[in-house]
């Protein structure tokens, strides 16, 4: 007995560390900062959905493929405003950008409904990073993967969650959603992603048709969201320091006004709701827009059940806590 315990340790002494590892889709997960269970292979391997590195634009003035009810996400730094397509976005998921020498990470995940835009380039780190998409899901959401260390990145929290960088945070940065025509209307000298992608994809066919408005959830998330909603209604999260907040669109589309303030953690804001667009944003009370989220109802409470939501009385609006 004793000799078959002390071949057993020498056994597992010996055996190479890296097999002992808990790997998804060649990705050590050990040191996760987030339940293991939630990480989830989405179907794709990695770089199964290929990221664009080295995206092109052409002027959206000569864009011929567009459509005006196309939606795309809008980002604007200084005087280069560029639009990156959903349709194209549903295909690959993550474009690696640059605006002035400034790199950018521009993201879409078909299954939350969520696009957000960060600096590429990690708080407190001096080097831009590269992100691909690693066939990963956390809460059914994209995991991204930065090519220097292959740490996962979430995309609705803005953190790695597994890897060397395990705790890095990158920079959220605001993203407009809108329909083609109006914003190539409001940005006439504006850029657009081109299908000129180098991989063979039909950027007609959207590969998630019908998903919107099924209820139905396809991977498994930390906290169920409140039926009070469909769970894949469109809603604008937005969280300041510890505090977040969500404004379910069939809320906001009953607004008189144009913008309506609330508060959040002793802050003054507004938020805008752009019935023609079904788009919303959030500025300050100096009117700068604020880093904000839209996506569906189930991700947003997935990740913050402790939310609040912003509801429309009869006279005014208030918060709620939910």
């Amino acid at each position: 007995m004793q000799l078959r315990l002390t071949l057993l340790v020498f056994i597992l002494l010996s055996f190479p560390i890296s097999l002992l590892a808990k790997v998804l889709n060649g990705f050590n997960i050990d040191n996760a900062s987030v339940p293991l269970h939630l990480i989830q292979r989405g179907g794709p391997p990695k770089d199964g959905i290929p990221a664009l590195n080295q995206p092109e634009f052409i002027k959206g003035k000569d864009a011929k493929f567009m459509r005006a009810q196309d939606i795309v996400l809008g980002l604007q730094v200084s005087d280069v405003v560029k639009a990156y397509p959903i349709r194209i976005l549903n295909w690959h998921e993550i474009v690696n950008d640059q605006f002035g020498g400034t790199r950018y990470v521009i993201s879409y995940c078909p299954l939350c409904g969520s696009g957000m835009a960060f600096l590429s380039q990690p708080t407190g780190e001096l080097e831009a990073l590269d992100f691909g998409v690693s066939g990963l899901l956390y809460n059914s959401d994209v995991l991204m993967y930065d090519r220097k260390t292959e740490s996962l990145w979430s995309q609705i929290h803005g953190e790695a969650i597994a890897g060397a960088s395990v705790g890095s945070k990158l920079k959220q940065v605001p993203l407009t959603l809108s329909r083609w025509s109006n914003w190539l209307a409001r940005h006439p000298d504006s850029l657009v992603l081109s299908t000129n992608t180098g991989y063979q994809r039909d950027y007609q066919r959207d590969p998630y048709a019908g998903y919107g408005k099924n209820a139905a959830i396809y991977f498994p998330v930390a906290n169920q969201a409140p039926n009070e909603y469909h769970p894949k209604e469109m809603v604008l999260g937005f969280k300041v320091e510890q505090s977040t907040i969500a404004f379910p669109f069939s809320e906001l589309s009953q607004l008189t006004g144009l913008k309506h303030g609330f508060e959040l953690a002793g802050s003054r804001y507004f938020v805008h709701w752009d019935s023609d667009n079904q788009s919303a944003w959030i500025t300050n009370d100096k009117g700068k827009t604020q880093s904000s989220t839209l996506l569906f109802w189930f991700a947003w409470y997935a990740f913050y059940p402790d939310t609040k939501v912003y509801k429309l009385k009869e006279s005014d609006s208030q918060v709620d806590p939910k």
